[in-house]
């Protein structure tokens, strides 16, 4: 339930002092309800007119404020009107008081006035039909269904799709939050993805370049400085190429570019020489059957991310990369030696272990990576177990 004005609306004011001119005008002409030698008036005259009159349309300012007050305070009103000439004015603020009672109160006053006024309204039928026995005593029920029941029903009416209308509303708001909540999470999730693609694309060859810059400076060698240019150029024209794919998936509209393919395991081969010709000596040692996509693109991505982390920090010696595919899962390990080293180096800043470790979650896969002790010496073991949906047996690494 809304929360209730403090002082009565601008609106309120109106229909009070509506209601109280409308009264002041049968009043001046001398319209009642009932003639002044009725049996029921028991003041007779036109001044007690005037006082449950004002004392009703003193309510109307309450039909918001403290709507079962004013109801209750009307009713003691209206039987006083009862007690005279009557007023319609009097009537009618009545059934507008009954209205806002059902309308603005509290949820239980709601549901219960239909009940009472119904109630109210059968016995006001059938007790005086059944104690004087002729038709007009009917009309007495009417009158009070009409003064009672139609107005606290309406109000149930109203009360009824008010609620409907804001609990709608609310339900709009609710989906608006949780599809902007999506979005958000949908934005955030595109946004670390591209950002593992980025720098699994684009690391290995700036590793390359930013090493081989360092050798040719450092040596005053002119066939070193040529091949190391040589190596700078080839890996600068094949990450100006990755970027430029990156780009083409990243802009709208491109519908009539080719679709990039995506990288497999069958492209270990070609990623190894690549590694080989930037200087490490890697042995490969793949055996596999057929993988999902999703595990193929982690995987390739997870050995060509470790193949830059050996570029740019292992010590000199040999790269092992092994894939097994064990039981329901494919097995990757790659080891490089770990310890001193005196060739030039590029600076990491952590986000490729960071980026293999959420591929492997994203596939509910493990990974680790760390200093491992080993017969040819300190090394530094990469190991990621990707699960695949069917089972093939095999060995491990």
């Amino acid at each position: 339930m809304a929360l209730r004005p403090s002082r009565p609306p601008r609106f309120d004011v109106g229909v009070a002092l509506a209601g109280l001119a409308g009264g002041l005008l049968l009043w001046g002409f001398g319209l009642g309800v009932r003639p002044g030698d009725d049996p029921t008036v028991l003041f007779d005259g036109r001044g007690p007119l005037l006082v449950p009159l004002a004392v009703i349309a003193g309510c109307e300012l309450l039909r918001r404020t403290a709507p079962r007050t004013a109801l209750a305070v009307g009713t003691l009103a209206l039987a006083a009107d009862v007690m005279t000439q009557g007023s319609i004015a009097t009537i009618v603020m009545y059934t507008d008081l009954m209205y806002a009672a059902v309308v603005y109160g509290t949820s239980a006053t709601a549901r219960r006035l239909p009940w009472i006024t119904g109630m109210f309204t059968i016995a006001a039928t059938l007790v005086p039909y059944a104690v004087w026995r002729v038709p007009e005593a009917l009309l007495l029920g009417l009158v009070v269904g009409a003064v009672t029941f139609t107005p606290a029903s309406t109000g149930l009416i109203v009360r009824n799709h008010r609620d409907a209308a804001e609990a709608a509303r609310l339900r709009a708001e609710q989906t608006a939050l949780l599809a902007e909540m999506d979005r958000v999470q949908a934005v955030t999730a595109e946004r670390s993805r591209m950002a593992r693609e980025l720098h699994d694309m684009v690391a290995n060859h700036l590793s390359a370049i930013a090493i081989h810059s360092t050798a040719a400076l450092s040596l005053d060698d002119p066939g070193t400085s040529k091949e190391a240019l040589g190596v700078i150029r080839e890996n600068s024209v094949q990450g100006l190429s990755e970027m430029r794919r990156l780009i083409g998936i990243l802009r709208d509209g491109e519908d009539d570019r080719e679709p990039a393919a995506t990288p497999t395991l069958d492209g270990l081969g070609t990623l190894v020489e690549g590694a080989r010709a930037n200087g490490l000596d890697v042995t490969l040692d793949a055996t596999y059957s057929d993988v999902p996509t999703p595990v193929e693109l982690a995987a390739y991505r997870i050995v060509q991310e470790s193949l830059t982390n050996a570029l740019k920090h292992a010590a000199p010696g040999r790269v092992t990369v092994c894939l097994r595919r064990p039981a329901d899962a494919l097995d990757i390990r790659v080891t490089s030696p770990h310890g001193g080293r005196d060739a030039p180096r590029a600076p990491g800043s952590g986000a490729g272990l960071v980026g293999m470790r959420e591929r492997a979650a994203l596939l509910d896969g493990t990974f680790e990576a760390g200093p491992q002790n080993g017969p040819e010496g300190k090394l530094w073991e990469v190991r990621a177990t990707l699960p695949v949906t069917d089972v093939v047996r095999g060995d491990t690494c």
